[in-house]
């Protein structure tokens, strides 16, 4: 098969009519929904105030206030994280007050997610709430977001409640050895081909150093409920808690198209277990 198509099948964006399937795809709520606008084009994120409320109302915020207008990603390392925000040490940094780690939550006996895995390599389990991958214990009664491709999360010093303003994207493969010990608060649902564009700053020993004014800049940061709404983009999202979602995850495990002449064993990897996305008119 080709990787090209292949690559469409997972991430192909559809423009469709939300009323034929409503119980199936879930509007994004544009007061949870941020436009993140690139020199080479626009990304959208949904927050995830459900899990990290604290760190959504920070983001939601400082995105009102302009504070990310102008900033730079100033670490982005391939295959890992795109890092921004502003300058270290500046007022606008330090003018930001640290915020508690919202690394997992509580949750009760009834608490339940879509089960894609049980006995991950980082959980005991791993599933999906509202679209977004999370692990979970059952012994210790929490629930966590995961580090996929394409989460945004809050920076940190080496204590734990040091988060500010800085932000990160997972550009690369799942860096999962971070889970519990970040904030995700979110994840990118649109655009990922731009943040997958955004500048490295990071280069091999030996190789000229990227200038600082090469970095990548941020035009704009604005929640969508704040645009005109000819200006928004709206999204709906796959209903992980619909039986039709269910279905796709059993499906996926059997691998019963006719390429897989082989069978592969029949686990999901949830950071690549796909949520579908559809554009509205």
């Amino acid at each position: 098969m080709n990787s090209k198509f292949s690559f469409l099948i997972i991430a192909l964006v559809t423009v469709f009519n939300v009323n034929a399937t409503e119980s199936e795809w879930r509007e994004l709520d544009p007061n949870n929904t941020v436009l993140l606008t690139l020199p080479h084009g626009k990304v959208v994120i949904e927050l995830a105030p459900q899990f990290s409320p604290n760190h959504v109302n920070r983001f939601k915020t400082l995105t009102q206030k302009g504070h990310y207008n102008g900033n730079k990603f100033y670490r982005v390392i391939d295959g890992f994280v795109a890092q921004g925000g502003p300058e270290d040490g500046s007022v606008k940094d330090k003018a930001i007050s640290e915020l508690k780690i919202e690394g997992d939550f509580s949750i009760d006996k009834d608490w339940a997610f879509t089960l894609v895995q049980e006995n991950d390599l980082f959980a005991q389990q791993t599933g999906f709430k509202e679209g977004f991958a999370l692990g979970r214990d059952n012994k210790e009664s929490k629930a966590w977001m995961l580090h996929c491709p394409g989460v945004i999360a809050m920076a940190r010093g080496n204590e734990p409640n040091t988060a500010t303003s800085h932000f990160y994207i997972t550009n690369g493969q799942a860096t999962r050895y971070l889970d519990r010990i970040m904030t995700v608060f979110g994840r990118v649902v649109y655009g990922m081909n731009h943040v997958q564009s955004i500048t490295r700053t990071s280069v091999i020993e030996g190789d000229t150093p990227v200038d600082k004014k090469d970095y990548t800049q941020m035009i704009s940061m604005q929640l969508m409920s704040d645009l005109p709404k000819e200006q928004q983009i709206r999204l709906a999202i796959e209903n992980t808690e619909h039986p039709s979602y269910a279905k796709k995850l059993s499906d996926r495990r059997k691998r019963d198209n006719a390429f897989f002449y082989k069978k592969p064993p029949p686990v999901l990897d949830i950071c690549q277990t796909p949520v579908g996305v559809r554009r509205i008119k």
